[in-house]
């Protein structure tokens, strides 16, 4: 039965991240074609403080609630076509972002070091995903998606990585000293 409730536990959770994705979502600083926005370094917290098989759901509950019409994509938008347009090459990323950093986190310690490599890992998963979808779905050459999706993120992304590190991190340490998060989750904690 503990099992099962903790299993549950960690799904609501995980629902309760994909919230403060599409939350963080609506903090924009518009650029032409891809806005700048909160969305990955809510993935990169949810990554770092849920582990790779639930921070992954997270993200994957966020695209679906966005795939489905709910508005928690950037601007308050969702819908397939955001998924299938130039910027649905990110959100898509955002399950493998999250699961690469979740699983290095595990694979090593949890330590802000650690946390912060592998959320620089998911950002350059982010960005390359990103930028070759975006390449093909606005017909650019590479050099235009290059210059649209991927150095206009760099500096951000490395300020996010570095947020989501060190604020995952402790929030980790809490959520596990108040036995929040399963033990598995939580073993490598240093």
């Amino acid at each position: 039965m503990n099992a099962q409730r903790e299993k549950l536990r960690m799904m609501l959770t995980s629902a309760i991240f994909a919230a403060i994705i599409g939350i963080l979502a609506q903090v924009t600083i518009p650029l032409p074609l891809v806005p700048i926005t909160g969305q990955t370094l809510a993935v990169g917290l949810a990554a770092t403080i849920l582990g790779s098989k639930y921070g992954a759901l997270s993200a994957l509950l966020y695209m679906l609630l966005g795939a489905v019409g709910v508005p928690v994509f950037s601007g308050m938008s969702g819908g397939m076509g955001i998924i299938v347009g130039p910027t649905g090459g990110f959100i898509v990323s955002f399950i493998i972002s999250a699961f690469v950093i979740g699983w290095y986190i595990e694979a090593t310690k949890a330590t802000v070091t650690h946390a912060f490599i592998a959320n620089v890992i998911g950002m350059f998963i982010n960005l390359f995903m990103g930028t070759a979808w975006l390449k093909v779905a606005a017909s650019l050459s590479w050099p235009e998606a290059f210059a649209a999706g991927f150095l206009p993120f760099l500096i951000g992304g490395v300020i996010k990585a570095l947020l989501s590190a060190w604020l995952g991190i402790e929030i980790r340490k809490r959520l596990a000293s108040a036995r929040l998060l399963p033990y598995s989750s939580s073993k490598r904690t240093a």
